[in-house]
């Protein structure tokens, strides 16, 4: 029998490394694939790369940008998804005053480079508790550093043009698992639950104590939960 074949899509100035732990345990009975989305300015082209480069049929989580980019892909292709899975993400537009946020990050990087970024960024990605784990906040660190500001914008112009998933959710008819960091500041708990309810086989994780990183943070019960997502059988996104 063919193993089946999991994506795992990073978020915002993120990459493998925030998948280590959900590698390791995925990969004794699944494929598994994580791909970079640098270099990239729209959700839709990250989500064709996925497509171009995927067997016929396969499952696909993705966290915080990534959630975003594995709504693209059930948008386009919902008959080839299995399974998918959002984690700490939304399904809104972006709001009015967004760009302006935005921007702040952009003109932070560029006058006081990444690793500037990267100290005043983790500590909003983190449950307070984690903060003072230094391994947890170097590993961070060092991939936001490996990203150029040109990247960032790139990712950062995607992420505002993002569309409304709200009918795309209400589509989804393969098993989902939405699931988030109970204290998450980016993409809340109650969000997450609205998200869960739009679908018809949803299973909903709310973890902690964790923010937004929740693979790195809670990668046990992280674990867990991908694990009984992906024993689930597969069906498709009709």
């Amino acid at each position: 029998m063919d193993r089946p074949t999991v994506y795992l899509l990073p978020g915002l100035l993120c990459d493998e490394t925030i998948w280590s732990a959900q590698r390791a345990a995925l990969s004794a009975s699944a494929d598994v694939v994580v791909p970079d989305f640098r270099g990239f300015r729209s959700l839709p082209d990250m989500a064709a790369a996925v497509l171009a480069e995927a067997p016929e049929h396969f499952s696909v989580a993705g966290h915080s940008m990534g959630g975003r980019v594995a709504l693209e892909i059930h948008r386009a292709a919902p008959e080839r998804i299995e399974r998918i899975a959002l984690l700490s993400t939304s399904y809104r537009p972006a709001d009015e005053g967004e760009p302006a946020r935005r921007k702040t990050f952009i003109d932070t990087a560029r006058r006081d480079g990444m690793a500037t970024l990267a100290s005043s960024w983790i500590p909003r990605l983190l449950h307070p508790d984690h903060l003072a784990n230094r391994e947890m906040v170097e590993s961070i660190s060092r991939v936001i550093e490996s990203y150029t500001v040109g990247e960032l914008e790139g990712q950062v112009h995607a992420l505002l043009h993002r569309a409304d998933d709200t009918e795309n959710l209400r589509g989804i008819r393969c098993p989902a698992l939405i699931a988030c960091g109970r204290e998450d500041a980016w993409g809340s708990a109650d969000e997450h639950r609205i998200m869960a309810s739009m679908i018809t086989h949803a299973t909903l994780g709310i973890i902690g104590p964790s923010g937004h990183m929740m693979t790195l943070e809670q990668p046990d019960e992280t674990n867990r939960l991908l694990l009984a997502w992906m024993a689930q059988p597969a069906g498709m996104g009709r």
